[in-house]
C-alpha cells in the first residue's frame, strides 16, 4: 500500500529530515528550484518537483513528510 501525502508543498523542514543538512541549506535549495522553474516568490514548491530535481523516488520521499 502507498503512503497517503498529506501535503502537496515541500517544506525546509521536511527537506531537513530527508538530506540531513540544515535549515539555511533547505531554503536555498527550494530558492534554486523555484528560480530553475520559473516560479515567483509567492509560489510553493511541490513534492513532485522536489522529488524530480533531486532525482528522488516519491514513496522514499512522502515517508519523511509529515503535518
Amino acid at each position: 500500500m502507498k503512503p497517503k501525502i498529506t501535503r502537496l508543498c515541500i517544506y525546509p523542514k521536511d527537506i531537513q529530515r530527508i538530506t540531513g543538512k540544515s535549515e539555511r541549506y533547505s531554503r536555498d535549495l527550494i530558492l534554486k528550484i523555484k528560480i530553475i522553474l520559473n516560479k515567483p516568490d509567492h509560489q510553493f514548491v511541490t513534492v513532485a518537483e522536489f522529488c524530480t530535481y533531486m532525482g528522488l523516488p516519491m514513496e522514499a520521499v512522502q515517508v519523511f513528510i509529515t503535518d
